[in-house]
């Protein structure tokens, strides 16, 4: 309509558009021009979305526009205002499929108890994990994800990949938790009641390194959520995204999207937006900085 009021009247352009001739005055005397007022807020948005992998819908591109000091300048952005947006610009983020039990239970197993009973809240990081299973298919056939989550941080502290599903994917898993340091002695591990999180191995492994093993009830999948979530976070963000072939690409896809998406991009509501990795890292920086303080009565606690 400012383009053409040269030649038209504002009149029969607002009658022909539809529109209110009151309301492009109002937007003409407010400094109103050709330009979109949103343009440099959908330009951040359209670069975190790139980033995500195209993964992101309109809650995690308000998350990273409120927590990333670079865009800063969008701190204040409503969440309504980042979905309008994203709706002009034709993009949205990956939406969940269906999911598929895995589980086998051992019925020789033996009995233990479930230490979690659904709470999966927990103040200090290292103490609580828990951990599962899960396959994704191949061309070369199927091969199996092993993880250890921290309930504190959400962070996946150890994984394992293997073609068979066997007792040793899970304790490999452990290790590199161990290995990293975070397992804290006398730590929870919760899982499922699955053959491979209910043998001798896993009970030695537990057992040398003082760990306490955890296990839902047989079939209820909300005795393991945060596992399951996980997997359903996976397989719809990555994994039915990107549709990988080979064995080799799909293993590769699963340690980038663990490490460098999941643990140190994407942004996680049960820890109030913080990036798992992030959150892990401050509560180390807070424990040397005790440590540093008073080093006798941290080695006493």
């Amino acid at each position: 309509m400012l383009a053409e009021r040269a030649s038209c009247s504002v009149s029969m352009m607002a009658r022909v558009l539809g529109v209110s001739r009151s309301g492009f005055y109002r937007w003409l005397k407010a400094g109103g021009s050709g330009e979109d007022p949103w343009g440099p807020l959908k330009e951040a948005i359209i670069e975190i979305w790139e980033e995500s992998g195209r993964r992101f819908g309109f809650r995690k591109v308000w998350s990273k526009l409120a927590g990333d000091p670079k865009y800063g300048r969008f701190a204040g952005t409503t969440l309504y205002r980042v979905r309008k947006c994203m709706s002009e610009l034709g993009i949205r983020g990956i939406c969940p499929n269906a999911s598929k039990r895995t589980t086998v239970p051992d019925p020789e197993a033996p009995e233990r108890p479930d230490l979690i009973r659904r709470d999966f809240s927990c103040p200090v990081p290292t103490t609580k994990l828990v951990g599962d299973i899960t396959y994704l298919r191949t061309t070369g056939g199927f091969i199996y994800l092993a993880v250890v989550m921290d309930l504190c941080t959400r962070m996946v502290v150890g994984w394992s990949i293997r073609d068979s599903m066997r007792a040793g994917l899970v304790v490999s898993a452990l290790d590199m938790a161990y290995s990293r340091g975070y397992v804290a002695g006398g730590a929870i591990f919760h899982s499922d009641r699955g053959s491979q999180h209910a043998g001798a191995e896993l009970a030695a492994w537990a057992a040398a390194h003082g760990v306490r093993l955890s296990v839902g009830r047989t079939g209820s999948c909300h005795d393991n959520a945060v596992a399951e979530s996980f997997f359903g976070t996976l397989k719809t963000e990555w994994y039915h995204h990107e549709r990988p072939a080979d064995a080799s690409t799909t293993k590769h896809g699963a340690i980038e999207f663990i490490e460098s998406y999941y643990n140190r991009y994407r942004p996680h509501e049960s820890i109030g937006d913080r990036v798992p990795a992030e959150a892990m890292q401050e509560f180390f920086d807070r424990f040397e900085r005790a440590l540093a303080y008073d080093p006798e009565a941290m080695e006493a606690a």
